[in-house]
């Protein structure tokens, strides 16, 4: 029986699977963002949140044990310098997954995963969307907001310069 065994074994080895989570894992912090199927990436997210969690505090006992997963040294110092900077007031969630589609040879399901902080477009102000009209007020009535917005801005009068 797997009775509390929830985690996705990926068809692989212990080993395997350790050793294929950690070279991820560098390669997100290395590069930001990698090109994955969803299954690993769903699996690298639990792997990696942790170790970003533990980042968050630039201590020896932290570093000894983000480098104790991930086994190399420039990552540990590209996470401790420069990425933990930027998740410094985030509470969680340092991953996103965006879904890309399908592979082409086997069909499995292929995604971006990226750390949330190093996505500009996504950090960018989105323009405000205008009002919806409803079938009440029609067309004639959404004219009328507009111009009714826009007449006291328009028509406000300068104030005479008093001498």
């Amino acid at each position: 029986m797997r009775h509390n065994k929830k985690f996705n074994h990926l068809s692989r080895t212990a080993e395997h699977r350790k050793a294929m989570l950690s070279n991820m894992a560098c390669s997100l912090i290395m590069h930001k963002r990698i090109h994955t199927t969803t299954a690993k990436a769903k699996a690298l997210r639990v792997f990696v949140e942790p170790i970003l969690t533990k980042s968050k505090e630039d201590t020896t006992a932290n570093r000894r044990l983000v480098f104790a997963k991930l086994k190399q040294k420039e990552v540990v110092t590209e996470l401790f310098q420069n990425v933990s900077e930027k998740i410094a007031n985030r509470p969680g969630g340092y991953t996103r997954i965006l879904r890309t589609g399908y592979r082409l040879g086997d069909a499995a399901e292929m995604c971006i995963i990226e750390l949330v902080d190093y996505n500009e477009n996504m950090l960018k102000e989105t323009k405000k969307v205008a009002k919806k009209t409803t079938r009440r007020g029609g067309k004639k009535a959404a004219a009328e907001a507009s111009k009714a917005e826009e007449a006291p801005k328009a028509e406000a009068p300068e104030a005479p310069a008093a001498e």
